[in-house]
């Protein structure tokens, strides 16, 4: 990147690393987002032009990074959690079945969403790419990325929030 000394990179890596232990309140966990930071901006060095800016660049890495992170651990979590592999294994299966009809509920109010407000929301909180990456990806200004994809959490958010309509269930004995 740009040219900083051994004194100055240590500084700044200490200084990442700090703001990572209080995001992450884990050292291994800061120590994974530090690197995943560094690596990120040594591939894309060359969106990075003012040496001054350097510092303010890095924590922005760091802080999207970690926000992206969390936004995957959710989902994952609650994906999870519909297919019975999450902490709660150990209920009832009754219980289990509700979740699972909840789910395909879930899933089927996000199918009623639009082609395009279900490309923002698999291409941001799915695949993980940031607004930038998702507009270059579907050729749109970044604009209306963020104003479709507010959008398209809203609309998912009323459908499953609202007054979902669970799918028919058959009660078998």
């Amino acid at each position: 990147m740009h040219d900083l000394d051994e004194h100055q990179w240590r500084e700044l890596l200490q200084r990442l690393r700090r703001f990572a232990i209080w995001l992450t309140r884990e050292a291994g966990s800061a120590d994974d987002l530090v690197q995943a930071t560094v690596e990120r901006a040594l591939s894309r060095r060359s969106q990075q032009r003012d040496a001054e800016a350097l510092r303010a660049w890095l924590f922005t890495i760091l802080y999207r990074l970690f926000l992206d992170g969390k936004r995957r651990d959710r989902l994952h979590a609650r994906w999870l959690s519909w297919f019975g592999r999450g902490e709660r294994e150990s209920e009832a299966v009754g219980d289990a079945v509700e979740d699972i009809v909840l789910a395909q509920a879930d899933l089927q109010a996000f199918a009623r969403l639009s082609t395009e407000q279900r490309a923002l929301l698999l291409l941001v909180s799915v695949e993980g790419l940031s607004y930038k990456e998702a507009a270059q990806a579907l050729g749109i200004p970044i604009g209306t990325v963020m104003s479709r994809l507010s959008r398209a959490r809203g609309a998912l958010r009323e459908l499953t929030e609202g007054q979902p309509q669970p799918p028919a269930v058959r009660r078998l004995k």
